[in-house]
C-alpha cells in the first residue's frame, strides 16, 4: 500500500515539473515569432477599416442607383452609370474641364512662386526670421474664413478692389459674378493662400544641401543664375516634386473655398467635380451616380499622382 502511494506521488510531481512553470511563455514565444503581426497587425485592420471598407462600400453604391431613402433598398444597375458618365453627361466633362484647368494652372504658378520665394528666404537677409513668419500665415488661416474674407474683397458695392478701381476712376467689376474672371479669380486665392507651402518644403529642402557643389561652381565663375539652374535646382528637384504632388492632390479636390465664395456659379462657370458631385449626392439625391462619379474621381487623382512620380523616376 505504501508502495503505491510512493509511486503516485512521484507520478504527480513529475507531471508538475513538465508542465511549463510560465503560463505566458507561449504568449510570449507567439510574439516573438511573430513580431511583425502582432504589432504591425492592428493598424493595418484599422486602416483597412477606415480607407478600404468606405470605398468597397462606395463601389457597391456606384452599380446601384438609391436616393439615399431609409425605406428604399438600392436597386442593381450594374455600370449603367459608368456609361452615363462617359456618353451621357456634357456636364460631368465641363466640370472635368475645368477641374483640370484649375489644378493645373494652381500648381504650375504655385511651383514657381513658392520655389522663387524659397530661394529668396534663404538668403541672409535682414528680418528673415520675421518674414518666414508672415509668409506662412495665408497658410495657417482656415479656409473658409479666407474665402468669406475674399468673398467681401470681391464684393461689387462693398468690396475695396472695387473702390481701388473708383479711386483711379476706373469703372468697378462685378468680379465673382463675372463667368469669365470667376474661376481665374478663384486660383487667384487658391495660389495666395498654398504658395506658401510650396515654400516651405522647398526652403527645408536648400536647407539641407551641402555647399560644396556650390562653391565649386563659384570657382569656377557660374553667376548666380547658373548657380541656381544647374546646381541648386538639380539637387533640390526631388523635394519640389514632393511638394508638387501634394499640392496637385489637394488642388485636384479644392473644394472649401468654391463652395463659400461661388458655390459653382455664375451659373455653373465654377463647378468642379467636387462640386457636381456634392450637387448630385445632396440636392438631386442621386447618392447611386454620385458614387460613380466619386470612383472616377478618386481614379483620376491615382493616376495624376501616379504620372507624377514616374516623372520623377524618369528624371532622376
Amino acid at each position: 500500500m505504501a508502495t503505491g502511494t510512493s509511486t503516485e506521488v512521484r507520478a504527480a510531481t513529475g507531471a508538475r515539473a513538465s508542465a511549463p512553470s510560465n503560463p505566458g511563455g507561449r504568449l510570449g514565444g507567439f510574439v516573438d515569432r511573430h513580431t511583425r503581426l502582432v504589432f504591425a497587425g492592428p493598424a493595418v485592420a484599422l486602416i483597412l477599416l477606415i480607407l478600404a471598407f468606405p470605398i468597397a462600400y462606395t463601389l457597391y453604391l456606384s452599380l446601384t442607383q438609391w436616393t439615399g431613402s431609409l425605406t428604399r433598398d438600392p436597386q442593381w444597375v450594374g455600370l449603367d452609370n459608368y456609361v452615363r458618365i462617359f456618353t451621357d453627361d456634357p456636364r460631368f466633362w465641363d466640370a472635368f474641364g475645368r477641374t483640370m484647368a484649375f489644378t493645373v494652372g494652381t500648381v504650375v504658378v504655385q511651383t514657381v512662386l513658392g520655389v522663387a520665394l524659397a530661394v529668396l528666404l534663404h538668403r541672409e537677409l535682414r528680418l528673415r526670421g520675421l518674414l518666414r513668419s508672415v509668409m506662412l500665415m495665408p497658410m495657417i488661416a482656415t479656409p473658409v474664413a479666407i474665402a468669406l474674407i475674399w468673398r467681401l474683397m470681391f464684393q461689387p458695392d462693398l468690396g475695396i478692389f472695387n473702390q481701388i478701381l473708383n479711386a483711379f476712376g476706373l469703372p468697378g467689376s462685378t468680379w465673382l459674378a463675372n463667368e469669365k474672371l470667376a474661376l481665374p479669380l478663384l486660383a487667384v486665392v487658391d495660389t495666395w493662400e498654398w504658395t506658401p507651402l510650396i515654400a516651405l518644403i522647398t526652403l527645408a529642402g536648400l536647407t539641407a544641401l551641402p555647399a560644396e557643389p556650390l562653391e565649386a561652381a563659384q570657382i569656377d565663375r557660374a553667376n548666380a543664375w547658373q548657380r541656381f539652374w544647374y546646381v541648386t535646382l538639380p539637387m533640390v528637384r526631388p523635394v519640389i516634386v514632393v511638394a508638387l504632388v501634394f499640392r496637385l492632390i489637394d488642388a485636384i479636390k479644392t473644394f472649401d473655398i468654391i463652395f463659400v465664395m461661388t458655390q459653382g456659379g455664375p451659373g455653373f462657370a465654377t463647378e468642379t467635380l467636387n462640386l457636381y458631385i456634392y450637387n448630385t449626392a445632396f440636392q438631386y439625391q442621386k447618392l447611386g451616380y454620385a458614387s460613380a462619379l466619386l470612383i472616377v474621381f478618386f481614379a483620376l487623382v491615382f493616376v495624376l499622382t501616379g504620372l507624377t512620380l514616374s516623372f520623377r523616376r524618369a528624371r532622376d
